[in-house]
C-alpha cells in the first residue's frame, strides 16, 4: 500500500513513503534547480576537445562554491568528485580524471547541487567537437525520450506511464532502454521514493499526486540494454561497448500537470542544438 505524507511530517530519510511538497518547497526547488541548469549552460562553452573531465569537475566545484551551494555528489557514499562525467559507452557514474576529451566524443555531465536544503538534479549530453551522425541521433532520441516521459506526468497517472512512454518511443527508434538504473524521488533528500523506471506498463506503479517531486533520467543505448559496473564500484558501461546517452530533469507534479524545475532558462537543454531545441523537440 502506498503511503503519501506531507513532506514536513516525514523524517529526512527514505522511509518508502511518498512526500508531498508545498508551495514553499516548490520555490526552494526552483532556486536550486535554476542554479543547477545554469552551471550546465556554462559548461556548453568549455566542453571542447582537449579539456579533461577533472577540469570540468573543478569548474563545477568553483561555480557551486561561488553561488553559496554545495555539490551533492561529493563524498556521497564515498564518491570523491563533484560531478559524474560519462563518455561514449559509459552509461552513468563516470568518474572525472585527467584524460582529455577527444574530437567526436559524447559526454554526459550529471550535476546535483544543494541550496537551502533542497537538491537540484539534472544532466545533459555534450558533443565534443564534430560528432558522428549515429552519436548525434542517439542524443536526439534520448532527449526526445525524456520529453515524452515528462508529458506523462500529471495527477492521476501512474509512474509506470512514464516508463511505458519512454520504452515505446526508444525501442521504436531501434534503441534500448537501460533497466539497471532509474529516476527517483528528490526534494530535501538526494534519493527518495518513488523509483521512476524508464520502461514498463501503463497503469502500473505509484499514482502521481500534486506535490510529488522526482527525477526522470532515461539512459538509452544504441546497442543492447545490458550494463556492467567496473571495479571502481561506480562506472557503469554498456556490455557490448555501444554508445549510451542520458538526459535528466527534476520535475514536480502540479494540480494540472507538471513543472520542470531544471529546464534551462536560456533554451540550452540540448547542447549542440539551437536555443529553440526544447520547442522543436516538443513539436
Amino acid at each position: 500500500m502506498t503511503v503519501y505524507l506531507e513532506a514536513e511530517a516525514n523524517p529526512l530519510r527514505n522511509t518508502g513513503s511518498i512526500r508531498l511538497y508545498d508551495a514553499e518547497a516548490f520555490e526552494g526547488m526552483r532556486r536550486v534547480s535554476r542554479l543547477s541548469s545554469e552551471v550546465l549552460d556554462q559548461l556548453a562553452e568549455i566542453v571542447k576537445p582537449g579539456i579533461t573531465t577533472n577540469e570540468i569537475d573543478r569548474f563545477v566545484f568553483e561555480f557551486t562554491r561561488d553561488h553559496g551551494a554545495l555539490p551533492a555528489q561529493l563524498n556521497y557514499r564515498g564518491y570523491t568528485k563533484n560531478v559524474c562525467t560519462s563518455i561514449n559507452h559509459v552509461v552513468c557514474h563516470g568518474i572525472p580524471n585527467d584524460k582529455p576529451l577527444r574530437e567526436g566524443d559524447i559526454v554526459n555531465i550529471d550535476v546535483t547541487l544543494i541550496l537551502d536544503g533542497y537538491y537540484g538534479d539534472t544532466s545533459r549530453m555534450y558533443p565534443v567537437g564534430q560528432i558522428k551522425r549515429a552519436a548525434e541521433r542517439l542524443c536526439e532520441i534520448t532527449y526526445r525520450s525524456l520529453l515524452i516521459g515528462i508529458e506523462a506526468v500529471k495527477p492521476g497517472n501512474h509512474v509506470g506511464d512514464i516508463g511505458a512512454a519512454i520504452q515505446a518511443y526508444a525501442e521504436g527508434e531501434r534503441c534500448s532502454v537501460v533497466r539497471d538504473f532509474c529516476g527517483h524521488g528528490i526534494g530535501r533528500l538526494f534519493h527518495d521514493a518513488p523509483n521512476i523506471l524508464h520502461y514498463g506498463r501503463r497503469g502500473e506503479g505509484v499514482e502521481m499526486r500534486p506535490g510529488m517531486i522526482f527525477t526522470i533520467e532515461p539512459m538509452i543505448n544504441l546497442g543492447r540494454p545490458h550494463v556492467k559496473v567496473l571495479a571502481d564500484g561506480w562506472t557503469a558501461v554498456t556490455r557490448d561497448r555501444s554508445l549510451s546517452a542520458q538526459y535528466e530533469h527534476t520535475v514536480g507534479v502540479t494540480e494540472t500537470g507538471c513543472e520542470v524545475f531544471t529546464r534551462s532558462l536560456n533554451g540550452h537543454d540540448m547542447p549542440g542544438s539551437p536555443a529553440s531545441a526544447w520547442a522543436e523537440a516538443e513539436a
